[in-house]
């Protein structure tokens, strides 16, 4: 598979703005601890908020036309 430049630069930029806004939401809304609560269990917890980043990136990146 080759790398495009400019699938690789819209998948950065849509990874860093959905990760500031996972953090705004994780940290400042919800509240990480409450998260853990609810869920039991702390690696959990990170797994999940690691793909909801890695996922939604991956299909920018296969989803943007060259």
């Amino acid at each position: 598979m080759k790398l495009k430049k400019r699938k690789i630069k819209f998948a950065a930029i849509f990874c860093l703005c959905w990760f500031g806004f996972l953090v705004l939401v994780v940290d400042g809304i919800i509240g990480f601890q409450s998260l853990v609560d609810y869920f039991g269990s702390h690696a959990l917890v990170e797994v999940l908020l690691l793909l909801l980043v890695a996922l939604p990136t991956l299909a920018v990146y296969k989803f943007v036309k060259e």
